[in-house]
C-alpha cells in the first residue's frame, strides 16, 4: 500500500508503533520497522546517554526507517535533540509540548517532524509550525491524553477537515477492523500503542504485560486531569489518585502524590499496585504476548480481509 504516510516515511505499511515510555526501546522499534511499519524509540523514559545507546542499537538491528519520540515537557530536551542530530535520526515525533519550540530546528536539519495532538486547535498550530504530519490521539488512548476527552471516532474527521497535512489516527486501535475504520474516517495511517506494549520485544515488565492482557472492560480510567491527563489501569495508586481528585486535590497535591519514577516503578520494574500503569482502553481486547511482527501482520491481514468484505457488500 502506498499513500502519503508510507511515502513520507518510506515504509511498507501505514502502521506506526507509538513511542511509549518504558515500553519502546530499540528492540521493539527495530522489530516493528523490520516488519514493515515504523518503529519508534520512546525517549521520554531515557536519560540522554541511554537514548544514544538505543538509537545506535536500533541502527544496527534494522536498515529500515525508525523514529524517536520526544515529549517536549521532559527535562534534557536540548541534549536529546543534539543526540538525535548527531546520530542521524531522520524522523522525530514530538508530543506533550509546543511544536513551535523545536520544529524549525529539526526541519532545518532535514528531519521529518510529526507532532501528537488531541484537538483541532493544536492540529492547526502544529501545521502552522511546519510539521509534516500530525498524530490525532483520541480519548481511548493510554499515556498522556487530551483534556477535551474527544474520542477517536469524532476526532479524526474533525482533524482531517481542519488540516492539509497527513493525519495519523491513534487511540483504541489494535486490529485491522479498527485500522480500516480510521482510514475510512480520513486518516492516512494509524499509530498503535497498547497492542505493541505487550509485544515480546517491548521493554515493559512481564507483570505489566500480564496485567494488560488480563484487563477487562472498564479497567482503565483517565486520571490526573489537573496535572497531565493520563489513562491508568486500576490499582492501589490509581485508587489513591481517584480519591484525591474526588476530594478536590490541587495540581501541586497531585504532583506530590505522583512523585518521581512512578511509571518506571510500575511499567518497567513490575510493581502492579504502587506503580503508574499507563495503557489504553483497548487493553480489554488484548489476550496474549506475541512477537511484534506477528501483531503487525495480523492487523494488516485483517485490514485487507475487512476491506474486501466491505467492497463485496
Amino acid at each position: 500500500m502506498t499513500n502519503r504516510i508510507t511515502s513520507l516515511f518510506a515504509i511498507q505499511y501505514p502502521i506506526i508503533q507509538a513511542g511509549m515510555v518504558w515500553c519502546s526501546g530499540w528492540r521493539l522499534a527495530s522489530a516493528v520497522s523490520n516488519a514493515g511499519g515504523l518503529g519508534i524509540i520512546g525517549a521520554g523514559s531515557m536519560y540522554p546517554h541511554v537514548l544514544r545507546e538505543h538509537i545506535q542499537k536500533c541502527k544496527n538491528a534494522t536498515i529500515r526507517p525508525f523514529a524517536v519520540n520526544v515529549p517536549l515537557l521532559y527535562p534534557n530536551v536540548e541534549e536529546i535533540m543534539d543526540i538525535i542530530i548527531a546520530e542521524g535520526v531522520q524522523i522525530v515525533f514530538t508530543s506533550a509540548g509546543n511544536p513551535a519550540t523545536w520544529t524549525s530546528f529539526l526541519k532545518e536539519k532535514g528531519i521529518t517532524v510529526v507532532h501528537v495532538i488531541a484537538n483541532t486547535k493544536f492540529a492547526l498550530k502544529a501545521e502552522a509550525c511546519g510539521v509534516d504530519a500530525v498524530v490525532a490521539e483520541g480519548f481511548e488512548a493510554g499515556g498522556h491524553n487530551g483534556r477535551e476527552e474527544t474520542t477517536t471516532l469524532c476526532l479524526i474527521p474533525m482533524i482531517k477537515a481542519a488540516v492539509k497535512i497527513p493525519v495519523i489516527a491513534a487511540g483504541g486501535i489494535a486490529s485491522g477492523k479498527a485500522m480500516l475504520a480510521a482510514l475510512a474516517l480520513g486518516a492516512d495511517a494509524v499509530q498503535i500503542g497498547s497492542a505493541f506494549a505487550v509485544a515480546e520485544e517491548s521493554s515493559a515488565h512481564i507483570n505489566f504485560k500480564e496485567r494488560i492482557i488480563n484487563a477487562a472492560e472498564g479497567d482503565t480510567k483517565l486520571r490526573m486531569k489537573k496535572l497531565v491527563p493520563v489513562r491508568l489501569l486500576k490499582n492501589e495508586f490509581a485508587e489513591e489518585v481517584a480519591q484525591a481528585e474526588a476530594a478536590g486535590a490541587s495540581t501541586a497535591q497531585l504532583a506530590e502524590l505522583l512523585g518521581r519514577a512512578r511509571a518506571k516503578l510500575g511499567m518497567f520494574e513490575g510493581d502492579m499496585e504502587k506503580g503508574e500503569l499507563e495503557i489504553g482502553q483497548i487493553s480489554a481486547m488484548l489476550d496474549a504476548v506475541k512477537p511484534a511482527a506477528v501483531i503487525l501482520s495480523a492487523i494488516w491481514e485483517e485490514f485487507l480481509i475487512e476491506k474486501q468484505r466491505l467492497i463485496a457488500m
